[in-house]
């Protein structure tokens, strides 16, 4: 691949041993107004990339757009990557069962569950890798369940001719204000589409406000609601996505594969983060330092902001964000 086509990414965290940087994780970020225009931005925040599940809660909306109803819980398993505990498994065989449907008519890939402890437990009592297990259950129970209250089939409802998908599609367009640059296939096997940070960003924010329509119930509204009120169904225990929308009251996350962060707050600003090597563990504390420049307290966010680098089992370095703030400037380009 030619360098020169890569994303220009920047330096946004940093691991320390003993002062010396041991590891730097690149990757860029953007945040968005309320109006939607672009606020914040370091890296390469129009770079197009795959969202990953961190597009769930936009297929959400899309969803109870075409009247899917749930109980807030369910909703909120809806637009997450769980980590496959009971509370979980059981929530999208209910999301299957209130419309006359079973575990055969998911079409997602099978898997282990995701969560550390919850694969253990499950392991330990004889589990295998199954659909209801896989971290996207709730989401593929949600879709089924949508295509029966339209009167659409189920089995297909992955193409993305399907009316189902091709109704999310333009739900996706609507809330990011953008066209995809193209669309692949998820690891569940859904249809993904490849946005930009600020374009992200964007639809959490108009999520999180609920579609800056107060006093009026919209989809946005719902699916928000769903999510504070069950972060725990969102992602788990032990999950940092659940503990930032604890310690926040107000906000929505969503975490993504390959290094991705979403965070809408209910003033309608949005936050967008992606890691470039992929990996896990610096999109938390990336996205922590932006939020503490937007005032929110940094101290109740202490614990989400740094990971500690042991050495023979003690402290010796810290994983941490980088000062890339002081580089980021104002833009008004909203794309």
């Amino acid at each position: 691949m030619d360098p020169a086509g890569l994303p220009q990414h920047a330096a946004l965290a940093a691991q320390t041993r003993d002062g010396l940087v041991e590891s730097i994780h690149y990757g860029s970020a953007a945040a968005t107004a309320a109006d939607g225009s672009l606020l914040l931005s370091a890296g390469d925040p129009q770079a197009p990339f795959y969202p990953r599940s961190a597009l769930k809660p936009l297929q959400a909306v899309a969803m109870v757009r075409a009247g899917l109803e749930l109980p807030t819980d369910l909703l909120a398993l809806a637009a997450a990557s769980h980590s496959g505990g009971p509370e979980h498994r059981d929530g999208a065989l209910r999301i299957l069962e209130l419309h006359g449907l079973g575990p055969d008519a998911l079409e997602n890939s099978t898997d282990l569950p995701y969560g550390v402890r919850e694969r253990e437990e499950w392991l330990r009592a004889g589990g295998t890798a199954t659909q209801l297990a896989q971290n996207c259950s709730g989401k593929h129970a949600a879709m089924a369940a949508t295509c029966i209250i339209n009167g659409w089939p189920v089995a297909g409802y992955l193409d993305p001719g399907h009316p189902l998908q091709q109704h999310v599609a333009r739900t996706v367009e609507e809330l990011t204000g953008q066209e995809p640059e193209r669309t692949s296939t998820d690891g569940c096997g859904t249809p993904l589409f490849a946005l930009t940070l600020g374009g992200m960003a964007r639809a959490f924010g108009r999520i999180a406000a609920g579609n800056g329509t107060a006093g009026i119930d919209t989809a946005e509204a719902a699916v928000a609601d769903a999510m504070r009120r069950h972060p725990e169904m969102v992602a788990g225990r032990d999950r940092d996505v659940t503990a930032l929308m604890r310690l926040v009251p107000g906000l929505v996350a969503k975490d993504g594969f390959e290094g991705v962060q979403l965070v809408g707050l209910p003033d309608g600003r949005g936050v967008a983060v992606k890691i470039s090597d992929g990996g896990d563990r610096a999109r938390m504390p990336v996205t922590v330092r932006i939020l503490t420049a937007f005032g929110i307290d940094a101290e109740a966010l202490s614990g989400l902001a740094t990971a500690p680098v042991l050495g023979g089992g003690h402290p010796v370095g810290l994983l941490q964000a980088t000062d890339f703030l002081p580089s980021i400037t104002p833009s008004t380009d909203a794309r």
